[in-house]
């Protein structure tokens, strides 16, 4: 039997005991479903779970006791991820593109929402899936600003095509509703309103009434900076709607991954060397847990320890950072701001690491394995 408890009270209470040598990723399933209701409460509509940000069965295991009952899967091994932890939970299959075989194993799994971008793809779907209460959403792709990253150069429709899949869609006998991504890491609420303008008028244009509108992912996670504000994209949400549907408003949906699991999980990484040069080369990099560094910057709330837990307080200054593969582009970008009294074995403590941290891992070199350690708090 382990001399260790299965769940800690906190990241720095299991490093002080275990001084471990490895990348850990510290998971605190009260700030995860704290998450979860916070979106539940405050959204005004169904709330799914992009499964894509980080299917660790614990991660849905918790989502669904905090209220979660239905999620955005994107494969045939996300579904069964999530049927293994809910039989009941209900499936959206938002991914636009599929091959049969997916499409039968999707329509066996009893995928009740599927997403559509052009008009080959509904018409493999209606020549396998029984119509009947199924919904297909048909996505929508807009020259927003705001995200990150756009999506629109992968998936989606013109607003004219949009308009003829609706109309075929409810010719095939679906369920007719529209979707949309504003694009990763969205920390501008007007681009959501910039869509749900767009597809009121495409609604009106193929004379459809929408049973839903899926307002996508996109909410920003807590990286830099001032924690987002994800109650005032609610409430623009809910604005744009009303003023652009009326008392015929669709039912609403969203799917966000990152906001939703980022904050529950914290990544440990330990010091491997101290360069002569100022550089700090540390046991995880961009082939590991830090793989988003690259596209979204580095996340800002850091936390440098010693052994013994204690923090490294005082002076900072600029250094770059290198992951322990043998590629050079294995670094952070630009350089981080870390004590002057740093040294090596001390640990790194980066916050807010939970989307797509495990999802991406690639292993690439030997390393990137890694524990989930359970806390009960993440201070």
């Amino acid at each position: 039997m382990s001399r260790f408890p299965a769940i800690w009270p906190s990241a720095v209470s299991h490093l002080y005991a275990t001084s471990p040598d490895h990348p850990v990723l510290y998971f605190a399933p009260s700030v995860l479903q704290a998450t979860a209701r916070r979106f539940i409460t405050g959204f005004p509509g169904l709330v799914t779970f992009a499964v894509k940000a980080n299917d660790e069965r614990a991660v849905l295991e918790n989502l669904a006791a905090a209220g979660m009952t239905a999620f955005d899967v994107a494969s045939p091994d996300e579904m069964v991820k999530v049927r293994a932890v809910s039989s009941q939970a209900v499936l959206h299959y938002n991914n636009p593109v599929r091959s049969k075989r997916e499409i039968v194993f999707a329509r066996d799994m009893g995928v009740a929402s599927w997403s559509v971008d052009e008009m080959g793809e509904l018409e493999k779907i209606a020549a396998l899936v029984p119509a009947d209460g199924v919904e297909i959403s048909v996505r929508l792709k807009l020259p927003v600003k705001g995200a990150a990253y756009d999506f629109g150069s992968k998936f989606g429709a013109s607003p004219a095509r949009c308009v003829e899949l609706l109309a075929r869609a409810v010719e095939l006998g679906f369920t007719p509703s529209m979707t949309f991504h504003p694009g990763t890491q969205c920390e501008d609420p007007e681009a959501w309103t910039k869509y749900i303008g767009e597809i009121a008028g495409a609604a009106r244009a193929a004379n459809v009434r929408l049973a839903r509108l899926n307002v996508g992912g996109g909410f920003p996670s807590h990286r830099a900076g001032e924690a987002p504000d994800l109650e005032r994209i609610f409430d623009v949400i809910a604005t744009a709607v009303d003023a652009a549907f009326g008392a015929d408003a669709p039912a609403l949906v969203c799917e966000p991954g990152r906001a939703m699991v980022a904050e529950a999980f914290s990544l440990c990484c330990r010091v491997k060397s101290l360069r002569e040069d100022g550089s700090v080369f540390v046991n995880d990099g961009i082939y590991g847990g830090l793989a988003e560094a690259v596209i979204l910057g580095s996340v800002d709330r850091i936390r440098v320890l010693d052994g013994d837990g204690r923090d490294r307080n005082g002076a900072r200054s600029p250094r770059v950072i290198f992951g322990p593969t043998c590629d050079s582009l294995d670094r952070l970008p630009g350089e981080v701001p870390l004590p002057v009294s740093m040294e090596e074995d001390d640990f790194i403590l980066f916050a807010g690491m939970g989307a797509y941290s495990t999802a991406t891992n690639t292993r690439f070199n030997g390393y990137g394995a890694f524990d989930i350690v359970t806390i009960g708090s993440v201070a």
